[in-house]
């Protein structure tokens, strides 16, 4: 949510300034958490910024802590009543989370809510 590296640095250079200034009064997103700010100088609305796991080879909830980004981010779409969301591949980058098994977990959340919804 501070503007470092990888899509969260490209997210923050390509919204201007404003978005860390909002970033900072929300005070941190805790690991499976997810919250919204305005998109500012990007053609999103909305962003949504969640804090995915670190990959400690599957034993410490994981898991269960990725799975809990999507449904956290997908739970603000319902609530601002998004109509498109894109999300990138959280975990996979620095944080080493396998890719299949992540995309896993990603498509089972959004078929889970795209089934009550």
């Amino acid at each position: 949510m501070l503007g470092g590296g990888g899509v969260d640095g490209a997210i923050h250079r390509a919204a201007g300034p404003e978005l860390l200034k909002e970033c900072g009064q929300l005070q941190g997103c805790a690991t499976g958490e997810a919250k919204i700010t305005k998109g500012y100088n990007l053609p999103a609305k909305w962003v949504i910024h969640t804090v995915g796991s670190v990959w400690r080879g599957g034993r410490q909830g994981e898991d269960e802590l990725l799975a809990r980004c999507y449904r956290s981010s997908l739970a603000l779409t319902l609530e601002y009543q998004t109509q498109t969301i894109a999300f990138p591949a959280i975990s996979t980058g620095v944080y080493r989370f396998p890719v299949d098994r992540a995309f896993r977990i990603a498509m089972s959340e959004i078929q889970q809510l795209l089934t009550e919804n």
